[in-house]
């Protein structure tokens, strides 16, 4: 139910601030204004696509041990029910209005949403594809011709969505404005032409970089054709391709991760080995990431640590009356709080995470903290650059794999400080991200070509907090970063996600035998997952 709701309210405030001017501003036919539905629809496939990510963005990010959203998750024990309604929401919902973009804007040249629509299509099933694996694809969204969908292996529906990327980029070419869609019709890039073809080029080289162990010739030499203009990437965080929550409380269309802990009854834990990694390496975005509600509380609840109360992976004990004591979201990227009080027990030695100008006092969260308006990391300038680090690593592209990894933590840095400050938190100085990003090159610079590709998972991995499932992708592909060793794990670490409990019971062309496929889902790779 949260889910649905978190949808609908949000999905309200789109219709109403992004679409009113454009419905009544008609100047074709006023029996027929399919331009106006589709800047309509457009946004509104854009709200539903991030509503619908709260499960398996929230579900990832606990077997990746950002946060602790379910106990048995952490502990690796699946359900019908995880992640039910990001499936069911995305087919009924966001993939139904795509298409119907698609095919009317085809069928009346209007190029541009057919662009942004097959970019956003092209997105949304690769990442089914990447958790799920076989998903029903080209027998889906064909109404009452299809009730019960076949279901496609990945391989294939990963070459239809390359061919659907190369014809959105064709289908944008023939918009000679630089714009594709008016700006209130589209909330990630207002219509911009050329961010939304940075974002379809980014798109194919984060997948070639996935499927590298299946056919690495094939990617090396994508990649390579991809990087030799870098312009046609995505190139500053700028041109982003993230989702924005807003501030709106009444409806509420704040970040899911806001509304769900910045009240009374919480749901999630902060994970605390995502909280050890960052604070054991003197790392500063530990103030933009998690938030403390209490300046002595620690590990299982104890009174004299220093505030970073998270819980283990793989705990299964019962939470105790710990609500205004455990560590939660902080102003990155969940639009929450940013931690400016004093830390106890900072090694001597830090130079980052220091308490200097630390003047803040702790308080218990309310939902009148922080502004709510959070951001969902699709595809970042920080992340189209550890690819490149990564690919040049293990592909040999001939690109330069230290810069880019450089490159990589700057521009992640300087997302969450620019982030933070608008936020109501306190901006990194250039100087300060210069010097941390410098003292990661030391030990790039030492490192074997293993340690190298384990220090660019390692960081893409903390630049990616706020995307369970990008990094969920990275660690079944690449193994890294070593996670902590759960305490009391139920089952192995999942390489597929759950199908939807609903689908399986419905959809009557998967046979008897569900159970079995569902518990498959379990220990079976992906295609790309060698």
């Amino acid at each position: 139910m949260i889910m649905r709701y978190t949808y609908i309210t949000i999905l309200i405030i789109s219709l109403v601030a992004g679409g009113c001017k454009k419905f009544v501003d008609i100047n074709t036919d006023p029996n027929n204004p399919t331009t106006a539905q589709r800047s309509l629809l457009l946004p509104s496939t854009q709200v539903s696509m991030a509503a619908n990510m709260y499960l398996i963005n929230s579900g990832t990010s606990t077997f990746m041990q950002q946060a602790v959203f379910s106990a048995d998750l952490s502990r690796y024990q699946q359900q019908g029910t995880s992640f039910d309604d990001s499936w069911n929401g995305f087919y009924s919902q966001t993939l139904n209005d795509l298409e119907s973009i698609i095919s009317t804007g085809s069928a009346q040249g209007d190029w541009g949403y057919v662009a942004i629509a097959r970019l956003e299509k092209a997105y949304l099933v690769s990442l089914m594809v990447d958790l799920w694996g076989d998903i029903p694809y080209s027998e889906s969204e064909k109404g009452q011709e299809s009730v019960s969908p076949a279901f496609d292996k990945g391989t294939p529906i990963y070459e239809s969505v390359l061919v659907l990327i190369d014809s959105a980029l064709v289908n944008a070419g023939k918009v000679t404005t630089s714009t594709l869609v008016p700006a209130s019709a589209d909330m990630i890039y207002g219509g911009t032409k050329a961010s939304w073809i940075g974002m379809g080029n980014s798109l194919k080289l984060k997948l070639y970089n996935q499927i590298r162990l299946v056919d690495p010739t094939r990617s090396a030499t994508a990649i390579k054709a991809l990087i030799s203009d870098p312009t046609t990437l995505i190139t500053s965080n700028a041109t982003d391709y993230t989702f924005k929550f807003g501030s709106a409380q009444n409806p509420n269309n704040r970040h899911p991760w806001h509304r769900i802990e910045y009240q009374s009854a919480k749901t999630f834990y902060m994970c605390q080995a995502f909280i050890d990694l960052l604070f054991n390496n003197d790392d500063p975005r530990l103030r933009y990431f998690i938030y403390r509600q209490n300046a002595t509380a620690g590990l299982n609840n104890s009174t004299n640590s220093n505030g970073y109360y998270g819980r283990n992976p793989g705990d299964g004990t019962a939470a105790p009356a710990d609500l205004n004591r455990r560590s939660t979201f902080g102003v990155y990227p969940a639009g929450g709080l940013y931690d400016n009080a004093p830390i106890n027990n900072l090694p001597v030695t830090n130079v980052f995470l220091t308490n200097t100008g630390a003047t803040s006092t702790l308080k218990v969260v309310a939902t009148t903290d922080g502004t709510g308006a959070g951001i969902i990391p699709f595809i970042t300038n920080a992340m189209v650059k550890f690819i490149r680090a990564e690919a040049a690593l293990t592909l040999a592209t001939g690109d330069d794999a230290r810069q880019n990894f450089s490159d990589g933590v700057v521009a992640n840095l300087s997302s969450v400080s620019a982030f933070g400050a608008a936020n109501g938190g306190v901006a990194l100085s250039a100087a300060t991200i210069t010097a941390f990003k410098d003292k990661l090159l030391v030990s790039y610079d030492a490192a074997d070509d293993a340690g190298k590709l384990n220090m660019v998972m390692t960081q893409k991995y903390i630049a990616t907090y706020g995307n369970g499932m990008e990094s969920y992708n990275d660690y079944r592909r690449t193994a890294l970063p070593v996670l902590r060793t759960p305490l009391s794990p139920l089952t192995t670490f999942p390489l597929r996600l759950y199908y939807s409990q609903t689908e399986l019971s419905a959809n009557t062309s998967l046979g008897d035998n569900v159970s079995a496929l569902q518990i498959a889902q379990q220990i079976t790779p992906v295609f790309w997952d060698k």
